[in-house]
């Protein structure tokens, strides 16, 4: 019997054993390597003030200092393998960090989008999030579990767009092991329209060729009207579809799993919550002084049900409200997204990422 390859593991696996080689990779152990881990110098370590009396070993360089305007590489790994767990701790303005992954040696990313947005904090402040593909946990700790293969080459690389240095936590856990040959490669994709013309509809993500499944998308949506604002429909639009899509869903609340304005009838207010598959764990409310809009955080996970599409994929959200006789509104909201899906490589380069002013959170 071939042995099981380390892929996938489960609590209903993790009994099976494997030859899969566990690496993990840090500011203590750049590479990754073997018996590499904790040998910083003092002369070496960001650290080495509180660890002056201690010495190597002693916890000489936990974190990295990100300059303005540097491009720092927290990952460079040999395949094949797979990337199985991100954990990190980012200081300063999370939509002014920029996470990109590459695969197999493209000069594209496969993944580019702000920490904050693709660990599902999409408004540079804290929201507890527990899912299965995403966990945020106090004070900023950002956990992402989705599984992402690798044939030969992966790179991760964060920069810096703020004016200050920002510091970074982190820890990569993969595994070098061998991955079937039809693999899907991890991507993730950010886009940002501030307002949405009116009468247009939001494009979460559009472009993507190939075969793959989808598998997630996150929002963070901006209401600049009072009233209800998730009317509007999302709709997937795949393997050749054009004006009519494939899917189309009934309701902003309905696609990320709640209900009926998001409301709890007790207090009439927004109701927060996180589960594994969906969630709308983040509302921020106006004071009264200086913010003026509510601000939501919702998420949905396609863990269960992914979106498989062959050769090609659009996919959109409308934004719509009530006007006072009951007609929909089309609104020009603040809306950002990151999608998430599985595809075959080499993937269609994404279009340029904006400057940091236009994606700023105002």
């Amino acid at each position: 019997m071939t042995k099981f390859n380390g892929l996938g593991m489960n609590m209903g696996n993790l009994w099976r054993l494997s030859d899969a080689k566990t690496r993990s990779i840090s500011p203590e152990n750049f590479d990754g390597a073997k018996g590499k881990g904790g040998m910083a110098t003092l002369e070496e370590g960001n650290a080495h003030l509180a660890a002056r009396e201690l010495g190597q070993g002693w916890k000489v360089n936990p974190y990295i200092i990100i300059q303005p305007g540097e491009v720092f590489t927290i990952a460079d790994i040999e395949g094949p393998g797979a990337i199985q767990h991100i954990w990190m701790t980012p200081t300063g303005s999370w939509r002014n960090t920029i996470m990109r992954i590459y695969w197999d040696g493209l000069e594209h990313p496969s993944v580019e989008c702000p920490v904050g947005d693709f660990f599902a904090c999409g408004w540079g402040e804290y929201a507890q999030v527990s899912s299965l593909a995403v966990c945020v946990n106090p004070g900023s700790a950002f956990n992402c579990y989705w599984e992402m293969p690798f044939k030969k080459h992966a790179k991760i690389t964060m920069e810096n767009r703020d004016d200050e240095p920002m510091t970074l936590y982190y820890q990569i856990d993969y595994t070098l092991t061998q991955v079937p040959d039809d693999i899907g490669y991890f991507h993730a994709q950010f886009r940002r329209t501030n307002p949405l013309p009116y009468k247009e509809v939001y494009t979460i993500v559009d472009g993507i060729e190939g075969k793959g499944q989808y598998v997630g998308t996150y929002m963070a949506w901006g209401v600049n009207n009072s009233g209800w604002w998730g009317e509007g429909e999302i709709k997937f639009y795949m393997d050749g579809d054009k004006e009519f899509p494939t899917i189309c869903g009934t309701g902003t609340e309905d696609y990320f799993c709640g209900s009926y304005n998001f409301e709890n009838k007790k207090t009439n207010q927004y109701q927060e919550f996180t589960t594994p598959y969906a969630g709308l764990p983040q509302v921020i409310r106006p004071d009264g002084v200086y913010r003026s809009q509510t601000r939501f955080g919702m998420y949905r996970w396609h863990i269960s049900d992914p979106i498989r599409f062959e050769s090609d994929l659009r996919v959109t959200i409308q934004a719509l409200g009530w006007r006072k006789d009951r007609r929909y509104l089309p609104l020009q909201d603040d809306i950002a997204s990151v999608a998430y899906w599985y595809q075959t490589l080499p993937g269609k380069k994404f279009p340029q990422l904006p400057d940091r002013d236009y994606l700023e959170i105002i």
